[in-house]
């Protein structure tokens, strides 16, 4: 049996409609999915009880799917069975997202489960390369594009986001832990008018079971109001949730939407 641990977003909904059989879902409190309902919510200072929970359930794989906001933990409030994992929360709660969800899923290792990533339930939420648009990328976009994967290679060594803005070479917004639409919505008014495009791809080296940047049509709407040309992917390493939607909405925007080669 598979529990799938849903975070906000679309995501959650679309990987539970594509299993093969049902999902236990559960969800980590204060990050409650909008999109699916959960039958479990667990506080993380009760996640030893959480996972016994999980083992008396017959669950054997698990799958994190959605955004979550890091919780702050109430030391008062750890129960008996998650004090042997104070050691590790901490060293996740300093580390970077990247470091915390990697500590998260060694946890759950070591708990005898198996992890699941999203896109092996709904790989068809990956797109292969090609431009998917009527508006086609220009060599300017090229350059801009080899430019964004720099940028966002530069950041995974910060922990910083997965994606960034670009025009003329230049970063002109870069995601942070607020996520990609506030860094586009931050462009909104942006005093070099139009133009760029938005890249996006997955940290290097990150480990692909979970967190995969994803995109849909609100991403879409967004980079239109934020005055970009296009939105730029890793070709086979971004969700793109409502495809036929996605594409549409850029033609209608007059956007590109470039699946790039890694």
């Amino acid at each position: 049996m598979l529990a799938l641990i849903a975070g906000r977003g679309l995501l959650p909904k679309e990987v539970a409609a594509r299993l093969p059989e049902r999902a236990l879902i559960c969800a980590l409190a204060g990050s409650e999915p909008d999109c699916v309902d959960a039958e479990i919510t667990f506080r993380l200072e009760h996640f030893g009880s959480f996972l016994e929970r999980l083992k008396a359930a017959g669950v054997t794989e698990v799958c994190l799917a959605g955004a979550v906001t890091r919780p702050q933990i109430d030391p008062t409030a750890i129960d008996a069975a998650t004090l042997p994992l104070v050691p590790a929360f901490q060293a996740a709660l300093a580390a970077g997202d990247d470091g915390a969800l990697r500590a998260v899923m060694a946890i759950l290792e070591q708990a005898g489960f198996t992890l699941r990533a999203a896109h092996e339930a709904a790989p068809d939420l990956l797109m292969g390369e090609g431009v998917f648009t009527r508006v086609q990328p220009g060599e300017l976009d090229h350059a801009d594009a080899a430019r964004g994967a720099e940028i966002v290679a530069a950041m995974s060594a910060a922990d910083i986001g997965q994606s960034c803005a670009v025009r003329a070479c230049q970063a002109i917004a870069v995601e942070n832990a607020f996520g990609t639409d506030w860094m586009l919505h931050s462009l909104s008014a942006r005093p070099d008018g139009e133009g760029g495009l938005m890249f996006k791809a997955p940290k290097p080296g990150q480990d692909r079971r979970a967190d995969l940047p994803t995109i849909g049509p609100e991403t879409v709407a967004a980079a239109a109001t934020a005055g970009l040309s296009g939105i730029v992917l890793e070709a086979g390493g971004v969700l793109v949730l409502n495809q036929e939607e996605v594409i549409a909405a850029c033609d209608r925007h007059g956007l590109f939407l470039w699946l790039r080669p890694a």
